[in-house]
């Protein structure tokens, strides 16, 4: 077949994980989300300074990234390592995102823990989906979407998404999700 555009072009490749730990060997990036990057995120903002305060800013999560070009016509992958805990009792959760190019979809497999996918839309729908091992959850065009931490060990997904979808945090930090999850008398709340 012949090649049709040189930017699109790569050599096909092998990528080696540790599914049980959630690391990608070799990423082309790794991102480390702390505690204090998570300010403007939680229901209780006083709690979170005091996690911050008091365990030395932790890492809430880690995205392992593939080296695939974030263009059109490719399929760019990730591991995503969202450790357990709460704040205040807010859990864990990553910052959230719609893709830059609204009209594509990603999906996430767990391959460890449990856990929660909230989805909204700008419109003002909300829906969750539960993570467990073996599950996959498809987030559809158009939607928001952060991963939460319901159990006691770090909730790992593998994630597969068009190479030009990008990333936009900045609307999720300013709309926030109409729902939350929270640990209460031993229980996952949705609220």
């Amino acid at each position: 077949m012949p090649r049709t555009s040189e930017t699109l072009w790569i050599e096909p490749f092998g990528v080696q994980f540790d599914l049980a730990a959630g690391i990608m060997e070799n990423p082309t990036a790794q991102i480390d989300r702390r505690a204090s990057d998570m300010r403007g995120y939680y229901a209780d903002e006083a709690a979170l300074e005091r996690l911050i305060a008091a365990q030395g800013d932790p890492v809430h999560y880690e995205t392992f990234e593939s080296p695939v070009p974030e263009q059109a016509g490719h399929l760019r992958y990730c591991i995503s390592k969202l450790y357990p805990g709460v704040v205040g009792d807010e859990y864990f959760m990553t910052k959230g995102h719609y893709h830059t190019v609204l009209k594509t979809g990603e999906i996430y497999l767990c391959l460890r823990g449990t856990g929660l996918m909230m989805m909204k839309t700008a419109e003002g729908d909300c829906r969750w989906e539960a993570f467990a091992p073996g599950r996959m959850v498809y987030v559809p065009p158009c939607w928001a979407h952060r991963s939460i931490n319901t159990g006691d060990e770090p909730l790992i997904s593998f994630c597969v998404y068009p190479g030009d979808a990008g990333h936009n945090y900045g609307d999720i930090q300013t709309e926030g999700f109409p729902q939350r999850v929270f640990q209460r008398d031993g229980r996952v709340l949705i609220v």
